[in-house]
């Protein structure tokens, strides 16, 4: 017998007097106009938010939506169409059709060509009937779900249309791209509000209405152990990583327009830089909130052509390549409707500069690309270490940086690293995680980030959107960087592997700091790595908190033949070659293999050299937590042991962790340096 559908259940809370209009009260009645209402953003994302809107009693019953668009469809259609592609599209756990079957009754259409004012007509009297029969007290959402150059001409329309006059709120939601340069944002600008106030437009960015972009508000402001280190004098610098594994695939023909400055850094990226790090506003009005937002983007230095080249790197990714040089993936430019010759940038990373009293002097680093190695958007606060000197006895005689992570997509949270005393008797020091989670802690389904926006809208809430200086001012920081690339030829692209973490410019970018990107471990890339697959989730989590990243080109030595070793590698892309004493080759390393744990468990000098055959993304592992975790889980010993035995013909001894003839010297190391044995008594006796 199935149970009780979303609408049963809904229909059951409302028997019971809870006060939900003081939690989270519906939408405004209102019809809601979609112009472009055939289109992807459409079908994929508005449609998907309105259903989870009505699965949360989010949705007022005085609602009603018209489509419109060029496509010869009925409203009959239209629902058909919107009915299959909801199944593929929604976001939740589980469908509820009976909730669907009452949301898609709603739904209107009416084709026509958007340069028409006698469609406008038409579509105003059909607004006129739906807000008669669903009662939406005149209010009316327009969406401009097109390309940005109907925008003008669309307001236009409404305008000559007769949309402003009788009563109710009349708003427009205005979608991204807002402008693809400073100029033409000052000239749509001019274009839309030279018919309608600043008050109706609604620009939407998406990335706004995820819950943890929202959360670094109130994160920030509500919380007094965080607020009084929010600036330069606690935090050495912070990170924004927004990482694609999806390619350009469908959008070629957008995208070779575009770029990820324009598509991701200008719009999405410079909204959460403003939200992390913007003064503390008078209220939470809407106004308010985005004068404090305009404030901070003003304040973000405007680069010359020479601090251009300097802070900003750009790159395009490459094929991806099987083991024998064969194309598996394409690159960029064998993409569907993209130039063969095109210099489009796939990939940037820049270094910001706030010249205000709270950031002078700290480093904001931005990257996004498209085709990375993994799916996240992350933002990276790193605190200032703290002093080392009282620790100098213990196994930490350099204390590394406690961090706080937003984590805003795919997985949703906050994460904090800072340092531990470890269990036992003497105070050794470890790094650990507290971390939050939205779907360990509140009962909630994933959203598209557009659900918000609507909602919000509807109340005439406009602090999630972009005033129209706010979209000038991300403009005036992007357009010379803009203005250097057009005049300076392009680095050689491809310059980054599709499936990579990008170019090793943009490592080097922050190494010239004395920093380092933070790559993220994500569970799917320990799958790939022999001893770590059937680790625990403590092993692992241990593990991920002390990896840190290394990029090496091709033919870098990574490993020096006769060098003390004080690190294990992981390579998490490329290949390497091993060489010993006479040079050759002695085995070759590729993906998912690891590196240098001998040397650390011997407590010798390295006995081969390890150079980059390509171009290769490695995590690193110290080795004061490599011996720390050898010695705290047997499963890692154990896999260790295993390699050690298949790669190298020897076993670990049970006393030292040493080589078996290295025994005899074990009594005289100090007690750090003897970690559990590896060797069982009946291999210590056969050997």
């Amino acid at each position: 017998m199935e149970g009780p559908s979303m609408f049963e259940k809904n229909q059951a809370l409302s028997v019971i007097q809870l006060d939900f209009q003081g939690i989270n009260p519906p939408s405004e009645p209102c019809v809601m106009l979609i112009f472009g209402a055939s289109g992807d953003l459409t079908r994929r994302l508005l449609v998907p938010a309105l259903y989870n809107l009505a699965c949360d009693r989010l949705l007022n019953d005085n609602f009603a939506v018209l489509g419109t668009a060029q496509d010869p469809l009925t409203t009959e259609q239209f629902r058909e169409r919107l009915s299959n592609d909801i199944e593929q599209f929604h976001t939740r756990e589980t469908f509820d059709q009976a909730v669907w079957e009452r949301l898609v009754k709603r739904f209107h259409y009416l084709p026509g060509d958007l340069n028409e004012l006698s469609v406008f007509l038409q579509l105003k009297a059909e607004v006129a009937k739906l807000d008669a029969r669903f009662q939406t007290q005149g209010n009316v959402l327009f969406y401009l779900a097109t390309a940005p150059r109907f925008f003008g001409k669309i307001c236009d329309n409404l305008d000559d249309s007769g949309f402003k006059e009788g009563s109710g709120w009349k708003h427009i939601i205005v979608e991204k791209p807002f402008g693809t340069d400073l100029n033409s944002a000052i000239e749509l600008n001019k274009e839309i509000l030279s018919r309608w106030d600043e008050d109706h437009i609604y620009r939407v960015d998406h990335y706004l209405g995820k819950e943890t972009v929202q959360n670094l508000l109130a994160f920030r402001f509500s919380n007094g152990i965080f607020e009084p280190l929010w600036n330069k004098h606690y935090i050495d610098n912070i990170q924004f990583n927004v990482a694609e594994a999806v390619a350009v695939e469908e959008r070629g023909e957008y995208y070779d327009r575009s770029g990820v400055l324009r598509d991701m850094i200008q719009s999405h990226m410079f909204q959460m830089l403003a939200y992390l790090c913007m003064e503390t506003p008078v209220s939470l009005d809407p106004d308010d909130i985005r004068d404090e937002k305009a404030k901070l983007l003003q304040s973000v230095r405007i680069y010359t052509p020479e601090e251009a080249a300097r802070y900003v790197v750009r790159g395009q990714y490459g094929p991806q390549l099987d083991d024998k040089g064969n194309v598996v993936k394409p690159g960029y430019r064998q993409e569907k409707n993209v130039d063969p010759q095109s210099n489009t940038e796939t990939y940037a990373a820049t270094r910001i500069h706030i010249d205000n009293w709270r950031w002078e002097g700290v480093p904001i680093y931005l990257r996004s690309g498209k085709a990375l190695w993994k799916r996240g958007t992350e933002i990276v606060v790193e605190f200032k270490k703290a002093a080392s000197a009282p620790f100098c006895t213990t196994n930490r005689r350099q204390l590394g940086s406690n961090r706080l992570i937003f984590h805003i997509q795919p997985h949703q949270g906050i994460e904090i690293h800072f340092y531990a005393k470890a269990p036992g008797p003497r105070l050794q020091l470890q790094p650990v995680n507290m971390s939050f989670g939205y779907g360990e802690t509140f009962k909630a389904s994933r959203y598209t980030g557009y659900e918000i926006m609507v909602y919000s809208c509807t109340h005439g809430d406009a602090t999630l959107f972009s005033r129209g200086d706010l979209v000038e001012a991300g403009w005036r920081i992007a357009q010379p960087i803009i203005d250097h690339w057009a005049m300076t030829p392009a680095p050689e692209f491809p310059n980054y592997e599709r499936g990579s973490w990008g170019p090793k410019h943009a490592t080097d970018l922050v190494q010239s700091e004395n920093r380092q990107w933070h790559e993220l471990v994500t569970e799917e890339l320990f799958k790939r790595v022999a001893i770590f697959k059937d680790g625990s989730s403590l092993l692992l989590s241990q593990i991920r908190i002390t990896l840190r990243a290394k990029q090496a080109a091709a033919d870098d030595i990574i490993v020096k033949r006769g060098d003390i070793g004080r690190e294990m590698y992981l390579l998490v892309r490329g290949e390497v070659e091993v060489t010993e004493d006479d040079s050759s080759v002695a085995k070759t390393l590729k993906a998912g293999d690891f590196f240098g744990e001998i040397a650390l468990l011997l407590l010798t000098p390295r006995s081969a050299t390890v150079r980059a055959r390509t171009d290769c993304d490695l995590l690193v592992l110290d080795k004061s937590d490599f011996d720390r975790i050898l010695c705290e889980h047997p499963e890692f010993a154990q896999g260790v042991a295993k390699v050690a035995r298949e790669r190298y013909h020897f076993g670990l001894c049970k006393t030292s962790l040493l080589g078996y003839k290295e025994c005899k010297n074990r009594l005289t190391m100090s007690p750090e340096m003897r970690p559990a044995c590896l060797w069982t008594e009946s291999e210590c006796a056969k050997n």
